[in-house]
């Protein structure tokens, strides 16, 4: 399963961000955006439950004050 997680940074810690979420299992690329969001990232998981605890690990990085994960739609 695929997704991606929009990133809300603290005030100048966007590369600090980047470069956490790079160091976790799953996020398959990471990098700062213009924006709303500072920071998106790319990620691949088996599924949901896995998806949710990648998610929290988002979370819990340095210099995150908040996420936003928008979750891969299967076709219809």
């Amino acid at each position: 399963m695929k997704a991606a997680i929009l990133v809300f940074a603290e005030a100048g810690k966007f590369e600090e961000v980047a470069a956490g979420l790079r160091k976790i299992s799953g996020v398959k690329h990471a990098f700062v955006v213009p924006g709303r969001a500072d920071v998106a990232a790319v990620v691949e998981v088996s599924d949901l439950k896995e998806l949710s605890k990648l998610a929290l690990k988002v979370f819990r990085t340095p210099g995150v004050a908040a996420s936003e994960t928008l979750v891969e739609m299967p076709e219809v």
